[in-house]
């Protein structure tokens, strides 16, 4: 799988030492800002999401339409499962999987979790213009968004890490910015080398 693949080359100059788990809500950046991690630390770029795809064969909306979001969460939990005990490397996983308390518990004992915190306001000016979020296909999708943020930011707070996205950082300052606070909150999990 090329998605999976790494140059080691890029990576000089840090050790990660657990899989980073990107953790957020839909628009956050979870997976533009990880897989520039990824590329960033040289280590493999894993995506819960395109794994579930990739073994179904069918997308994340189809998946939804034909089986229901409860066997995706059952599929999601396996594949994370998965993931976090076959390679090191950032994990992007989907807006609903850090909401499974088996998921939390899993992520935080094998790796380490980072809640991309974005504000309401910039999740639907990334979002609002997608056909792609299964869960805002209703008449209001604002509003749609709103509850579904309310109800999930208690739980992202959970996570192991919390970096704030800002509408005016791209996505090389968001990978700064988790790069410093791994540093600075978990050199368990990411250590500077003399390389």
């Amino acid at each position: 799988m090329s998605e999976n693949q790494h140059n080691n080359n890029l990576g000089a100059g840090f050790r990660l030492n657990k899989t980073v788990v990107m953790v957020g809500m839909m628009g956050a950046g979870k997976t533009a800002v990880g897989r520039a991690l990824a590329q960033r630390l040289g280590v493999p770029f894993l995506d819960s999401d395109a794994e579930i795809e990739s073994a179904a064969n069918m997308t994340v909306p189809e998946i939804f339409e034909r089986d229901g979001e409860p066997f995706f969460r059952s599929k999601e939990t396996q594949v994370i499962s998965r993931l976090l005990d076959e390679e090191r490397g950032i994990l992007s996983t989907g807006g609903g999987a850090f909401l499974a308390e088996e998921n939390r518990t899993n992520i935080t004992a094998r790796g380490v979790s980072v809640w991309l915190n974005a504000s309401l306001d910039l999740l639907w000016q990334r979002v609002r213009h997608k056909d792609t979020r299964p869960l805002l296909r209703t008449p209001n999708p604002r509003a749609t968004l709103g509850e579904i943020y309310d109800a999930r930011v208690p739980l992202y707070a959970l996570a192991d890490v919390t970096v704030v996205s800002l509408p005016n950082l791209s996505i090389e300052e968001m990978v700064e910015r988790v790069i410093a606070t791994l540093l600075a909150e978990r050199p368990d999990v990411l250590e500077k080398t003399d390389a």
